[in-house]
């Protein structure tokens, strides 16, 4: 038996690194999950790679910035499944430099995908899960929503958005059974982050990383609390990430 066995999931950005992470830990645990993304190739590898699992795994090619994909999306979603008891918003952009060199396409695009898909995503999440009587909602966000990096303006904005925006949720979601949650990164080895450089393109050196293993098995533990128990707010890094202290 699986701790998610009977369990809908949808995972934006599950095609690849954190969202593939978190899509594997959840299917490897009975759960049937829905992973989203722009790039159809890389969730027809992901689902290529994982459908091996005990749970089920799909996709629907979406673009979290666009209303009509987006409740396409879970409506797809329930009309598959006939329930949905877990969304992961995770689909994210990176983009930083000297703010007098930013540009408007930069910081929208930034705030589209990190502020506006979360937002669209609970939204239609919310209209399901208090039908059903509860459900969960984990936001990825990101240290950077308490401790910025240099150069990182968009980023570090959005991801304090993401913080406000899961405590309103929360707060929304608690008279109906709705758990809201974010989960929030260090350094992980993801693909963008394979030569070494920082989300910003800023050159930090070779630094500590963690996988998206561990990620996924952290996101396992805040979806299976029991139904009356948050974890509000998680944090996971390296133990030797430059965080505390960091300027």
């Amino acid at each position: 038996m699986g701790q998610l066995d009977g369990k809908v999931a949808i995972v934006t950005g599950g095609g690849s690194g954190i969202g593939k992470g978190i899509a594997k830990a959840f299917v490897d645990e009975g759960c049937s999950v829905v992973i989203a993304a722009r790039d159809s190739q890389r969730l027809d590898d992901a689902v290529d790679d994982l459908k091996s699992s005990p749970g089920t795994i799909t996709s629907i090619p979406t673009d979290v910035t666009d209303e009509e994909q987006m409740v396409s999306l879970f409506s797809k979603t329930m009309n598959q499944f006939g329930r949905l008891d877990i969304l992961v918003n995770n689909s994210g952009a990176f983009d930083g430099g000297p703010v007098e060199d930013l540009t408007m396409e930069q910081w929208q695009r930034v705030m589209q995908v990190n502020v506006t898909g979360p937002f669209l995503g609970a939204r239609e999440a919310f209209k399901i899960m208090k039908k059903q009587g509860g459900g969960r909602i984990i936001n990825i966000g990101s240290i950077a929503a308490q401790k910025p990096r240099h150069s990182s303006s968009p980023y570090t904005t959005s991801k304090h958005a993401v913080w406000g925006l899961t405590q309103s949720l929360a707060l929304e979601g608690r008279d109906h059974g709705i758990a809201v949650s974010a989960l929030h990164p260090g350094n992980v080895m993801v693909e963008r982050r394979g030569d070494g450089k920082s989300a910003t393109g800023r050159d930090e050196g070779p630094e500590p990383l963690i996988s998206t293993e561990d990620m996924g098995r952290t996101a396992l533990l805040m979806a299976t609390l029991p139904a009356d128990a948050n974890m509000l707010e998680a944090i996971v890094l390296p133990v030797n990430q430059q965080y505390l202290g960091r300027g």
